[in-house]
């Protein structure tokens, strides 16, 4: 991956296409929720260690508004949510980390307000607040979600693993247990 300071909309489709020995690659077509980086470093950010913007552009038409919800159109919370693991999984790359990416969690995610189909589009902030490698690679971050000047969703703690090729991804264990 040529690493450079922003990406555009058909850098990102590269990168998107790549290969895994060229990094984790990322959800693709409809599930692609980040149509460029605008910004990335490795020591700006909240705290120093890390950030990221990227933007998704939101047209009336695009699936999610037909069916979430008929008749009041909302973008889900859930794709806004897997933006900001995209973004995640991007920078871990960008940083020149390997292996196979999954979202591992989030510790809390607040809505101040909704994505509606004509708020035009989606900036995702990442802050980075800390990469530990073991077995496999963790990225823990903060994020912001912005609509123009209004701040519509913070996520703390989101948290993206890279597996090595060979590794047996874990299953996650259940969050709450019936006793």
């Amino acid at each position: 991956m040529l690493k450079k300071a922003f990406y555009s909309r058909p850098e990102l489709e590269n990168f998107l296409h790549a290969n895994e020995s060229e990094g984790p690659q990322l959800p693709q077509g409809k599930l692609r929720m980040m149509d460029r980086v605008v910004s990335i470093s490795e020591t700006e950010g909240r705290y120093q260690r890390g950030a990221l913007v990227a933007e998704y552009d939101l047209d009336p038409q695009q699936w999610f508004f037909s069916c979430h919800f008929p008749g009041d159109p909302v973008m889900p919370g859930c794709l806004v949510l897997d933006g900001l693991w995209q973004c995640l999984g991007f920078y871990l790359a960008w940083r020149g980390y390997h292996g196979k990416g999954r979202a591992i969690g989030v510790d809390t995610v607040r809505f101040f307000n909704e994505i509606l189909p004509q708020s035009g589009s989606v900036q995702y902030r990442l802050h980075v607040r800390r990469i530990l490698t073991r077995d496999f690679t963790l990225g823990v971050a903060d994020g912001e979600v912005w609509v123009g000047e209004q701040q519509v969703y913070r996520a703390e703690n989101l948290k993206v693993a890279l597996f090595r090729q060979d590794a047996v991804v874990p299953s996650p264990r259940p969050l709450l247990e019936c006793v």
